[in-house]
């Protein structure tokens, strides 16, 4: 939708949720440039992660940390900021802020303090994955990273059982195998796509069931972040014939 208006570039007291790339860095909207060159402040996830995007587009900001230790302290002061008459611009080390990153309290401080807050759409993990994973897009629930806990994690994984859609998660390194036996357990029949470093150099999509993915993907050493999904829609007993309508082609 585009009407062909566009709105200031900045404005005072106003906080901005600016979404910054995943990996290629010039995976980043000309908006989103615009609005962290004018802002007064820019609060980061890592300031020293987000000096590589900054000094690449040669942006020199004043910079305040805002990560998911200090979040809560942080939000009272970028609230503070914004009284003073700032603009704030949030980023995080890499795609939307409050997505499975900080930025969920700044909002709700910022919006309970009556101050304005504006997002700046851009790069995000979850759409690229879900859209070259094949999988239904119309219908999909997205819950981030799952519980550390294996019993926990399980609990969480048979919850979602009775969702209808795209399941999406995601998965670090140290625990995308832990997480993929406890699929392969839990929908066995299941088809899974798993999408690793979306933009980055080691950048690749496993498809397959669960069980197949862990064999798959056993020589890949190459550590990475990882977004998950699995069909939850494609499921059948063995014995449950498929319908007319299930082959039909709109």
């Amino acid at each position: 939708m585009a009407d062909g208006q566009e709105r200031n570039a900045v404005e005072s007291g106003t906080l901005y949720l600016v979404s910054t790339p995943i990996g290629n860095l010039e995976d980043i909207t000309l908006r989103a440039l615009k609005v962290l060159n004018a802002v007064d402040v820019i609060a980061c996830e890592d300031t020293r992660h987000s000096l590589k995007l900054l000094n690449y587009y040669k942006i020199k900001k004043r910079l305040v940390a805002y990560h998911s230790y200090n979040e809560r302290n942080s939000s009272f002061g970028l609230v503070q900021l914004l009284e003073q008459g700032n603009s704030v611009a949030v980023i995080t080390d890499g795609g939307t802020p409050c997505i499975s990153d900080p930025g969920v309290t700044a909002v709700r401080a910022c919006i309970e303090a009556g101050f304005s807050v504006v997002a700046v759409p851009g790069a995000t993990a979850v759409i690229p994955a879900l859209v070259v994973s094949g999988m239904r897009t119309d219908t999909f629930h997205f819950f981030g990273f799952l519980s550390c806990k294996g019993g926990k994690r399980r609990h969480e994984l048979e919850a979602m059982r009775s969702l209808d859609g795209t399941l999406v998660l995601y998965e670090s390194t140290h625990r995308i195998f832990k997480l993929l036996a406890d699929i392969a357990e839990i929908f066995p029949h299941y088809q899974v796509c798993v999408c690793k470093e979306i933009s980055k150099i080691n950048e690749k999509v496993y498809r397959g069931t669960a069980a197949q993915l862990l064999k798959n993907m056993e020589e890949d050493k190459n550590a990475g972040e990882y977004v998950v999904m699995i069909a939850n829609y494609l499921l059948r007993k063995k014995d449950e014939a498929i319908s007319e309508k299930d082959i039909q082609v709109e």
